[in-house]
Order: structure tokens, then sequence, then C-alpha cells
């Protein structure tokens, strides 16, 4: 916590690396294995999504399962801790889109299921 006692970058250092918003998003609809959320994160390298998997997991927002001997299928799922990031991830989603208005006449209108949209096109 680079601000000992700071809840903000208690936050941040918790949900702010470049791709764990994308994660929790992924894993929203319920658990993947390591594979499933790479193909659905293809600008990620596997290295960077395995970084991000052990920080949110250390952070416990994430868990890991194994699903038998080894070398053995990893699942991944949302936590209860991790699901209360959900409402947070919406509302900076609000706010881009918000903030994409402000800067560009172009920018894509809210679809109707708004977190199926960014997951498309994010």
């Amino acid at each position: 916590n680079a601000i000992p006692g700071c809840a903000l970058t208690a936050a941040l250092a918790a949900i702010g690396g470049r791709w764990k918003l994308f994660v929790v998003y992924r894993l929203a609809d319920g658990p993947l294995h390591f594979a499933a959320l790479r193909r659905s994160l293809p600008e990620v390298s596997a290295k960077v999504l395995a970084e991000q998997l052990r920080e949110l997991q250390a952070d416990g927002l994430v868990s890991r399962e194994r699903t038998g001997p080894v070398p053995a299928v990893v699942r991944y799922a949302l936590t209860v801790h991790g699901r209360s990031v959900l409402p947070v991830a919406e509302a900076i989603r609000g706010w881009g889109i918000a903030h994409q208005a402000a800067f560009a006449s172009d920018a894509p209108d809210a679809a109707p299921d708004a977190r199926a949209a960014c997951k498309n096109a994010c």
C-alpha cells in the first residue's frame, strides 16, 4: 500500500492492474479455466494474465481450483469478496462512457446489456 492507512490506495492496489477489471468482468458469469480467459483477452500475454490472476488471488478476489491430478485444468472464479468489485467496475465503465462522450462526438451509446457490450468491446 503506497500510502499506509489510505483506503483509496488499498483499492487501487487490489484492482488497479491494467487487466484486473477485465478479468473480473470475464469471471462475473462464472468460473473459467486459464485458456478460456486467455482466449477472451487476446491482447494480454499469458505471462501478464498469470501475474494478474496471482495478484487477484492474493487479494482474495479470485479463487483458483485444480480440477484433477497434474497436469490438471485450473479454474478461476470470483470469490464473494471479488463479486463485491462488480458494482465498482460497473461504475467505472459508466464513467468511461461519459468520459468518451465528453471528448468524442462518435462515442458508442450504452447498450441495453451494457456489461455484455463492455465484455465484447473491451
